[in-house]
Formats: C-alpha cells, structure tokens, sequence
C-alpha cells in the first residue's frame, strides 16, 4: 500500500535563522503506520485516509540534505493541491482537503512502482546522458544535433523506478516496464494517457503565466475499487522545471544559460561543489546565506506559476500547528 509498517522517529532540526520542519512524531487518531520518503511523511488513518506531511526536507541526487528550508514544504503542497484542483477534470487524484498549509489529507492508494516523467526539452538528466553521448534515453530515441535546453519535435516518456529513501531511481523503458511485470500494459496505457493530458494542461497553465513547463513527473496509484488516481505532487519545483518564456529562443540562438525556476539551480551548486550522490562524495556545507536564497527561489516560482503572492504561515512552532489542524479535522470527518 501507500504507506509501510515500518516506524522511525527522528527529532525535528532548526536552522539558526528560521524553524523549519525535517522530520515529524504526530500520533493521529486511527493512526495505524508512518512511510517516511525523501521529501513527504505519510500517515495512515485506520486503512482508508493518509495524512500526507510535506516537510522542508530538500533532496537533490535522490540524498536529503542535512538543512531543512524555510517555508518548502507549504510551497510544495499548496502548489501541488492548486494543481491536482486545475487538472481534476482530465484526471482523478487522491485529494480530499488540506487541513493545514504543510498537509494533503487523501484516499489510501496502492502505488505504482514507477514514475511517470515526461520531457519537453532536452535538459536535466537528459541533457546529462545527451552529453555523455547517449541517444537512447528510456527506450526513446533522441534526434542527433540537439543542444542543451532544445525542444524535443515532440514531449518524450521517460519512466523512473520509483526507489525508496537513500537509494536512487533508475531510468526503464516502457517495454521493460511490461516485460518485467511492474506494471500491467493496460494500466500502463493509462498511465501514458493521463501523464500526456496532464503536462499538456501544465503546458498551458505555465504559458499563461510567462512560463515554459520544460519537464515534470507524475505518479499514480489506485484506490480500493481500481480506480487510478494521481497521487502525491504535481507541477511543483521538486518535481518540474520552468523556464521563463520571455528570451527563451534568444538565449538558445546565443547559447546561454535558460533563466529558470527549478531545483536545477540546486543540483548545479552541488556539482559545482563535487558532489552528485556518488559513492564517497561530502555533502559539501549549505550556509544560511544559501539556504535563504533557495528559500527564496522557491518563494519565487511560486508567486509565478500560481500568479498570487505566497502568504508565510506561522512557523513559530510548526510540529504543534500541524498536529493541532490535522487531529481537528480527524475528529470532525
């Protein structure tokens, strides 16, 4: 199921400046377990609901940093439930309310063990493999003659075995997917379907707003009657890159650098300071200087894709607020 038997309690972590939120000990009314990935906390109410806690936890590489950031997990959930709420009507997620800023309260679902990536452009990882000389990616051939940041003739499929905490996710193609028997072909087929109509609709929203969505990953479950749903984040900056329309064609007719809003910016600090999750690589030190300027660059797409100003909650004692919100709304559903 969404979720695993498994308990890990862990003391929440301050950075100097601000309270943030990196691990949680909530005990719900009905709770019967806790799965704790890379990002989220997920709470399971008596085998039907899960209480799902976005924290300032920040993963780059498939490795959580030591630092929390300040105010991430609320941009991510409120972004993700703005856009399960936009995209309700193409396909049905997990989602039934949000009874704190950090919190996503849902139907228990059965997982997929894949994620659904879809790209745009060729960037990222793709870019990564495109340089390293590769032409196939995920099973999808990739033109020769692109450079980094070009758009793809058409958005490709590139899936990800879904890895659990610490270990990283692994390109697969669609047809080891099959053969493999993670996944049916015709849930599969669905999959595909809805992971196309949703970046379509993402597509458009992020044109509306000055943005180009360059790529993003969905994942799916299904409910108890076999239903497939969404579940867990869309449209976020942990799980999407953005590019700001305005001067993209210049900057890739000039060969510069794309202005975006992503976690990319993340990941290139660490490779500029060695460190790309490999095997004995330091996680080199997040100052606080720094770790307010991701803070503000997620702030900042925020305020761009939505269109409205964030509002910062009271983080003054986060673990108390949430706890106070979520067993509230328990105890009244």
């Amino acid at each position: 199921m969404y979720y695993s038997e498994t308990f890990y309690f862990c003391k929440k972590q301050h950075t100097s400046k601000m309270n943030t939120i990196t691990t949680t000990n909530f005990h719900f009314p009905n709770q019967k377990s806790v799965y704790r990935g890379k990002v989220r906390e997920v709470y399971n109410i008596n085998d039907e609901l899960l209480v799902m806690v976005a924290t300032d936890r920040l993963s780059a590489f498939d490795v959580v940093m030591p630092k929390g950031i300040p105010y991430k997990g609320q941009i991510l959930n409120q972004i993700a439930t703005k856009f399960m709420q936009l995209t309700q009507d193409i396909v049905p997620n997990w989602l039934i309310a949000t009874p704190d800023p950090n919190v996503a309260v849902g139907h228990l679902c059965d997982p997929f063990k894949v994620e659904m990536v879809i790209r745009g452009y060729l960037s990222g990882h793709a870019a990564r493999e495109y340089s390293a000389g590769k032409r196939v990616l995920c099973g999808v051939e990739m033109a020769e003659g692109l450079k980094e940041n070009d758009k793809f003739p058409n958005p490709i499929i590139t899936p990800t075995t879904k890895a659990d905490m610490g270990v990283h996710d692994e390109d697969i193609s669609r047809e080891a997917i099959l053969s493999q028997g993670i996944v049916t072909e015709e849930d599969y087929l669905i999959l595909e379907k809805y992971t196309r109509a949703l970046y379509q609709r993402g597509t458009e929203i992020a044109a509306s707003r000055g943005l180009i969505l360059v790529d993003t990953k969905y994942e799916f479950g299904k409910t108890k009657d076999g239903v497939i749903v969404l579940i867990d984040e869309i449209h976020t900056p942990d799980s999407s890159r953005y590019f700001y329309a305005d001067g993209y064609q210049e900057r890739q007719d000039n060969g510069e650098e794309q202005k975006q809003l992503s976690k990319e910016f993340v990941r290139r600090w660490l490779i500029e300071n060695n460190f790309q999750g490999k095997e004995g690589q330091t996680i080199p030190n997040m100052t606080e200087e720094y770790i307010d300027t991701v803070s503000n660059r997620y702030i900042e797409l925020y305020e761009n894709i939505l269109g409205e100003e964030f509002v910062k909650a009271d983080i003054n004692n986060i673990q108390d607020r949430i706890e106070k919100n979520v067993t509230e709304y328990l105890k009244n559903k």
